[in-house]
């Protein structure tokens, strides 16, 4: 049995003030970061290859994954070999997300999704824009770009080497890797 949560029966009651977004660092069959937006309900997920950039010049490719309960925002730690996605996951970055504007499932089905993040390590304003004719590999899904707005928390620097440790926890992916 993996230690990864298996999600609340139902969605939480109410409607929640702000929306939380993650980003989980995660060594698996290679390295990415899952970037990861609550709506409706649960984490809807891309995998990024290369970690998000502050530069807007930099598209970085996000392809979509399944969806995942919300209570995944928190873990940290080792998925145990022979599970879906066996390796170390470490929350690389951690807020709320606003979108800018209120009918995100017509952004998401038009293709353009904008917003503002405000975690530990990621700020101010971005975008997600599904790429244009076919998927990537063998994924029948069509691929997105997620692109920094150019903004007071822009910068050529890459954050994913600056700044490496755990938005929860301070420690790195080798240290969650050895318990």
């Amino acid at each position: 049995m993996t230690p990864e949560p298996e999600g609340a029966t139902k969605p939480p009651k109410g409607k929640r003030k702000q929306l939380v977004f993650v980003v989980q660092e995660h060594l698996a069959s290679h390295l990415h970061y899952d970037f990861r937006l609550e709506w409706g309900g649960v984490l809807l997920s891309w995998a990024i290859p290369k970690g998000p950039s502050l530069d807007p010049s930099t598209k970085r490719l996000a392809v979509p994954t399944e969806d995942h309960p919300l209570e995944y925002a928190n873990f940290e730690g080792i998925i145990p070999p022979g599970e879906y996605g066996a390796g170390t996951v470490m929350v690389w970055d951690r807020g709320v997300w606003i979108p800018d504007a209120p009918d995100v499932d017509a952004n998401l089905k038009k293709g353009e999704l904008k917003f503002t993040l405000e975690g530990k390590k990621l700020k101010g304003s971005w975008v997600m824009i599904r790429a244009r004719g076919g998927s990537f590999r063998d994924s029948d899904k069509p691929y997105w770009m997620l692109i920094k707005h150019r903004d007071a928390f822009a910068s050529e620097g890459d954050i994913t080497k600056t700044e490496p440790l755990s938005a929860i926890s301070g420690r790195t992916l080798e240290q969650i890797a050895k318990g």
